[in-house]
């Protein structure tokens, strides 16, 4: 089972590796800068080899960085939008030191646009940004509708994909906490729902999951994750989650409220509920 959690990349990418260890984790997710924005610090490259020698060693999975949360390909403002896309451009540029891993974003917020035009900027961004020799897969995050979310549904999803030229550059990522709070029922009907994302996306484009609990009941909306087996999903779904044949290979990021010792706890639960 590759499981692991939200990890800071202040001190650097060894240390990452090394802090995930320390939480029993096989894999981590890292914002690529902060996550409200702004100029990514220079990278190491002696420090990121260390990285991944700590990986190869300890069979690590695919890593799940992640943008900032201010990154917004469809923002109503030009300036907003247009900043957006440099950060994305540079954070293309910036994974390709650790080639071959995952880079997940929000989809973004149309803000009155529209759902559809929303959906065409973001795809008009992708066209822009990605590039033929990357080595990253970029993950659209499946989110729970709040507001004016793009992502809302998993034919949403689709209709960005649909636009994309090098749509082989492209996966999803599952949040268990948004698709629950955005209608979808995994706990009592998780084979339909993945049957239904296999028939509008196709399985083979789902590369990670975020596994969270949710403070809400389903098709709320409102996006708030809880800790493992508190919440409205429960340790019964949860465990059909990670065990369910179409999703145990792939990476668990845990988002949960939790502190270093919450997470050591969650992963040490979850591999006991682990089939694998």
């Amino acid at each position: 089972m590759y499981i692991g959690a939200h990890i800071s990349a202040s001190k650097g990418f060894e240390a990452m590796g090394k802090q995930a260890l320390k939480l029993g984790a096989n894999t981590f997710a890292f914002f690529t800068r902060n996550p409200r924005g702004g100029k990514a610090k220079e990278i190491d490259r002696e420090d990121v080899d260390k990285l991944l020698t700590l990986m190869q060693e300890h069979q690590f999975g695919k890593l799940v960085a992640h943008a900032p949360y201010t990154m917004n390909l469809c923002a109503a403002k030009e300036n907003v939008r247009s900043f957006s896309i440099e950060m994305f451009r540079d954070d293309m540029q910036r994974m390709e030191y650790v080639p071959g891993n995952y880079y997940n974003f929000h989809p973004g917020s149309h803000v009155g646009q529209g759902a559809e035009k929303g959906i065409e900027m973001i795809a008009e961004a992708l066209n822009d940004v990605l590039f033929e020799q990357q080595q990253t897969t970029v993950l659209l995050e499946t989110m729970a509708g709040k507001g004016s979310e793009v992502g809302r549904s998993f034919q949403e999803l689709r209709q960005i994909i649909d636009r994309v030229e090098l749509d082989e550059k492209l996966g999803v990522c599952l949040d268990t906490c948004h698709i629950w709070d955005g209608g979808y029922d995994i706990v009592d009907h998780l084979d339909d729902v993945l049957q239904e994302f296999d028939d509008i996306i196709g399985l083979d484009r789902l590369k990670a999951v975020h596994l969270n609990d949710s403070m809400n009941p389903r098709e709320a909306h409102k996006d708030r994750h809880e800790k493992i087996g508190q919440g409205h999903l429960g340790i019964e779904a949860i465990t059909r989650i990670i065990n369910h044949p179409a999703l145990k290979e792939l990476p668990f990021i845990l988002e949960t409220p939790n502190d270093d010792e919450g997470y050591r706890a969650e992963i040490a639960l979850l591999r006991k509920l682990s089939e694998s």
